[in-house]
């Protein structure tokens, strides 16, 4: 270990070397938050640092999703470290987009959700997204067909009925935001999903799940048995 490793990780070498030798999963949210930062303050190690930014902003979502102002004006970070963390987050939602691409959704929910949680939890308004689907459960695309208002959004099953036989999609997968960070899907919410069954079945187009982001959270139709 080299002398600068051990100012900034200690003579165990951790968390860097942890992650060298056992693989990132392994690493606490702290520690994962200590290699970004990479040093600390003045008298304060980085993984001290690290553990106070995740208590400051109630957890390491909060700490990703806080907004610019409180990122920068929070003492150690500031402007770059706000850059290389979104440059960051979009990376891993890029990688995640791609990875869709390539598995079946049905045997990887938790990669669905993982990426609808990055797309949608921090928008302030409802959004409404469909994933539409080859035979084999992958994902063809995805489209933000309709957007709305804080706690609202009008959705036409017809639209999204177009653009899957425009596609060819064999299936889809609907998704929405609650801006309110409340998952818990409205009966509204069961409502349209119903329509948007109908419609898709008289064309023989299988709708999948429907799931509903809220911030850390997320609902499945499907799970629900409601689909």
């Amino acid at each position: 270990m080299t002398k600068e490793m051990k100012i900034l990780w200690g003579d165990n070498g951790a968390p860097r070397e942890k992650l060298l030798k056992n693989g990132a999963i392994t690493l606490s949210d702290s520690e994962l938050l200590a290699i970004f930062l990479r040093t600390g303050l003045p008298g304060v190690h980085v993984l001290d640092f690290a553990g106070q930014l995740i208590k400051e902003f109630g957890s390491l979502y909060g700490l990703m999703s806080a907004d610019y102002v409180s990122f920068c004006n929070t003492r150690g970070l500031g402007l770059a470290k706000y850059a290389q963390l979104q440059a960051a987050v979009e990376l891993s939602r890029r990688f995640l987009g791609h990875q869709l691409a390539q598995e079946c959704s049905i045997s990887n929910p938790l990669l669905t959700r993982e990426y609808l949680q990055g797309l949608l939890a921090q928008r302030d308004r409802e959004v409404f997204v469909v994933m539409f689907l080859d035979n084999q459960n992958r994902v063809i695309y995805h489209k933000e067909m309709f957007t709305g208002t804080f706690n609202s959004v009008e959705v036409h099953p017809r639209e999204i009925v177009r653009e899957a036989l425009k596609s060819n999609s064999a299936a889809v997968i609907l998704a929405h935001n609650h801006p309110s960070g409340v998952a818990e899907p409205s009966l509204a919410d069961r409502h349209v999903t119903e329509k948007v069954r109908e419609a898709c079945s008289l064309l023989d187009i299988r709708l999948l799940d429907h799931i509903v982001i809220g911030r850390g959270e997320s609902v499945s139709f499907a799970e629900r048995g409601w689909i």
